[in-house]
């Protein structure tokens, strides 16, 4: 590499070295006042800030408090145009969805199963508690329908990071909910308009890794449809409609986890579409549902 190609990139390192969190920057750069709404502005580059909490969630803890103090301990603040995404499982401490395994007595039937994959009967109970419907029980995995619509394990029942397995963490009772009440919040402390996305980590069919996905949104559309619009070559597209709010909450994935106390994060520069949607909107219907 050339002196003059060197010293032409320094600025770029040093920049991304001071940005904190992560950033995905374009090849090109583009000027402010240049950039365009829409798809095409997130050329532009997509920063992604987590936000740590150093103490434990309680139930009836204000979630929206606990994070900007976290924010403004950290240097950083919400600015327009943020979206905010939350891992479930501080909204559920905070909600009280959290149930003490001594109370739960299982059937025969969860116990002689649990039994035969060394799993707690008690989570199982739970799991079958908590579900609309049951699709599959095989080599010790059980695949539900909550009664949210999700379809997951064990009705996205989680033990970790409580108490080493006294009890059993549930999703929000109603997602949706829970993120336009921290939309809400947020807005009435900050005056800004910053989209909620809550999510879980779910296994995919056919592929091997848990991923996050959204379970809650507020204040942004789920779902881009590019369906009408033309591609680069003319072609006009006739099935593109994007799960945006679940790409979001993958890349929030990135920062966020189970180990490193950073249970939320702020998406910086991805322009999304303002709307009151809702998760329903990715939950594909049994009847067009291929796989069920």
């Amino acid at each position: 590499m050339s002196a003059e190609k060197r010293e032409a990139q320094a600025p770029e390192r040093q920049s991304l070295a001071r940005s904190g969190g992560r950033t995905f920057p374009s090849r090109h750069k583009t000027a402010p006042s240049s950039r365009k709404k829409g798809p095409a502005s997130r050329a532009a580059g997509i920063r992604l800030i987590p936000i740590s909490l150093r103490e434990e969630i309680q139930p009836g803890d204000t979630l929206p408090d606990k994070l900007l103090q976290s924010l403004r301990k950290d240097g950083e603040r919400l600015e327009p145009g943020d979206i905010l995404v939350v891992k479930h499982k501080i909204v559920s401490k905070a909600e009280g969805q959290i149930v003490d395994l001594a109370t739960i007595t299982p059937s025969a039937e969860s116990v002689t199963w649990a039994a035969r994959y060394d799993l707690d009967p008690r989570v199982i109970e739970l799991a079958l508690r908590e579900s609309r419907s049951v699709l599959r029980r095989r080599n010790g995995v059980l695949i539900t329908e909550t009664r949210h619509g999700f379809l997951c394990a064990n009705s996205g029942i989680d033990i970790s990071n409580l108490d080493g397995g006294r009890h059993a963490l549930l999703l929000p009772e109603d997602p949706d909910r829970s993120a336009r009440q921290i939309h809400r919040d947020l807005k009435k402390t900050t005056g800004l308009s910053i989209p909620v996305i809550i999510t879980d980590s779910f296994g995919r069919p056919w592929r091997e890794g848990l991923t996050e996905f959204a379970i809650g949104i507020a204040g942004m559309n789920p779902l881009r449809d590019d369906r009408g619009r033309t591609d680069p070559h003319g072609y006009k597209l006739k099935a593109s409609v994007e799960a945006v709010a679940d790409e979001l909450a993958s890349a929030a994935g990135l920062v966020c986890g189970k180990l490193n106390r950073a249970p939320a994060c702020l998406v910086r520069g991805f322009s999304y579409q303002p709307g009151k949607g809702g998760i329903a909107e990715l939950l594909r219907p049994a009847a067009t549902d291929l796989f069920r």
